[in-house]
């Protein structure tokens, strides 16, 4: 068991779906997929420190440096509060896995939990989920559960799609609702602008868009109808060869025209980083945030700083990086 103030920090990464495919909707009300994950450079940070004071308890902040911590010191300027639309109760998704730790424990005190966000909120690249998966890990160290991998996937699943792949890292194929996971090869780095927006999109909304918009194609047969996807190989195949120009020719994400849709704004960015010399560009996951693939990292780095210059926020990142990993423990 750890002593009052005992404490274990654990960072996760963010992802990108290098290729988003969505099939039927299920009678479960989640949609069938296939996903393949790269998890980049992009990293949230989560301290667990265990308390006298029973229950789960957290603060938050944005990573000092990071693009975040800059696009919310403008939006504050606007009189819009990035950090305060954050939850810091239950329905937080790191205090809800801590609070399934701390279930299978037999701690008698509380956990509290310190959150760096470094990863867009709500921008498709599943911050809140590394949170999550943080967390658990963090607390498994912390209250001495042992629960293992397996045991913490799991609980990440009943969390949301985006947990496990956070605490496995590197790149992944996620079939089901993205959940069944298996790793793909990718055995060079892979070099990518992220440009975050100043604004959210939430899954639930960009799958609905995507949903009407197949409503409205096939003349009233609904989503139900689409066949399930398959793994797509050349992606793989484009990742297995460490081929960025290849990988370019194969990007997609069916959410990509929702989220267009439902964010126009988006399209001259994109636009934007291809002018800057991006190989291409893809919305990441439900968006907005705009995933930029280029050749190597000094063509990552020239066109950050072009986007830079037109005062479009972007910030360059490798990948595969692992998934949720132990930084450091202090005290019992």
């Amino acid at each position: 068991m750890p002593g009052t103030r005992s404490s274990v920090t654990v960072s996760a990464p963010g992802k990108v779906n290098v290729s988003f495919l969505v099939g039927p909707l299920g009678a479960d009300g989640y949609h069938r997929v296939a996903s393949v994950y790269q998890a980049v450079s992009l990293l949230e940070h989560v301290t667990a420190t265990a308390t006298d004071e029973p229950g789960i308890s957290l603060s938050v902040e944005f990573t000092p440096g990071s693009v975040l911590a800059s696009q919310a010191r403008r939006q504050l300027d606007t009189g819009v509060d990035l950090l305060a639309s954050i939850p810091r109760d239950a329905t937080n998704l790191a205090a809800r896995a801590a609070a399934l730790v701390l279930a299978s424990s037999d701690w008698d005190g509380g956990v509290h939990l310190q959150l760096s966000k470094a990863v867009p909120v709500a921008g498709g690249m599943g911050g809140g989920s590394a949170d999550a998966a943080a967390a658990l890990v963090a607390c498994d160290a912390l209250l001495g559960t042992a629960l293992g991998h397996r045991a913490l996937a799991r609980l990440g699943e009943q969390l949301g799609a985006d947990v496990p792949f956070a605490l496995l890292g590197g790149v992944a194929v996620g079939l089901g609702t993205g959940t069944e996971l298996t790793p793909a090869l990718a055995p060079v780095p892979f070099h990518w602008v992220l440009v975050p927006a100043r604004f959210g999109i939430s899954t639930p909304q960009a799958f609905t868009a995507l949903d009407e918009h197949r409503r409205a194609v096939a003349g009233g047969a609904g989503p139900d109808r689409i066949p399930v996807p398959a793994p797509p190989a050349d992606v793989l195949h484009a990742l297995r060869a460490g081929d960025p120009h290849g990988l370019a020719a194969v990007l997609h994400n069916d959410l990509q025209e929702p989220a267009l849709t439902l964010a126009p704004q988006l399209r001259p960015v994109l636009a934007e980083g291809l002018a800057a010399g991006a190989l291409a560009g893809i919305v990441s996951g439900s968006g907005p945030t705009l995933a930029l693939l280029c050749i190597d990292e000094d063509d990552a780095e020239a066109v950050a700083t072009s986007l830079g210059h037109r005062d479009i926020p972007a910030v360059p990142v490798t990948g595969p990086v692992g998934g949720a990993q132990i930084l450091s423990r202090t005290g019992g």
